[in-house]
């Protein structure tokens, strides 16, 4: 995950979005910008999930941007999808890796840990992601993390991309890549708004 000229990793909501509003929503947010795509959809309807993934695949590859599947290994390899976020309690991302290759984007939840970090890194993950940093809406209950974590997490693992997500929005996002942080994961503050292309670019011009 090396040549990153966008900080914007948006995860898309299927009660914030649903139906057609998934792909105008991420439409606007690939023009906006956005080279990542979190497909997060908790639902067990195989058939709409499979049929949403293809075509957001399809949006993603035009735009020159990845897909990744919260969760859902069997989905990413169905689907072709770029790679997959796994939780916590999701199959480990050794056997992940096994699963889609070599190629594949691997992320991992380590919520406030760096200890769960060091074993994702063995683990063969592409990125780290650490949260919640804020009040989120995606994930109220969450436990909090401090910002001082992503700058140990940055020393620690130099050569890592790191995730931060957790209620950023265009106004906190500074302090978070300012504390360490290379890519942050957006819901609501990008989905919810006005112009979502338009909060896309907002939060690309962190980048710069």
């Amino acid at each position: 995950m090396t040549n990153i000229h966008t900080n914007l990793y948006a995860i898309t909501d299927s009660t914030l979005m649903p139906d057609e509003k998934l792909f105008s929503g991420v439409t606007a947010a690939l023009k906006g910008g956005c080279k990542w795509i979190q497909y997060r959809d908790k639902s067990t309807d195989h058939s709409r999930r499979f049929s949403e993934t293809k075509t957001l695949l399809r949006l993603c590859v035009q735009h020159n941007a990845k897909l990744l599947i919260n969760d859902d290994v069997s989905l990413a390899q169905e689907i072709g999808a770029h790679g997959v976020h796994l939780g916590q309690s999701d199959i480990n991302p050794v056997a992940a890796r096994i699963i889609l290759g070599s190629n594949a984007v691997i992320g991992v939840t380590c919520h406030d840990s760096l200890a769960l970090a060091q074993q994702a890194i063995k683990d063969s993950a592409n990125y780290i992601a650490f949260g919640r940093f804020f009040s989120s809406n995606t994930k109220p209950d969450a436990r909090p993390a401090p910002l001082n974590l992503l700058t140990q997490a940055r020393a620690k693992f130099p050569h890592t991309t790191i995730v931060a997500i957790g209620g950023i929005t265009t106004e906190n996002a500074k302090s978070v890549l300012t504390a360490g942080a290379d890519l942050i994961a957006v819901c609501h503050n990008l989905f919810a708004a006005d112009d979502i292309e338009a909060q896309a670019k907002l939060f690309n011009e962190l980048y710069k």
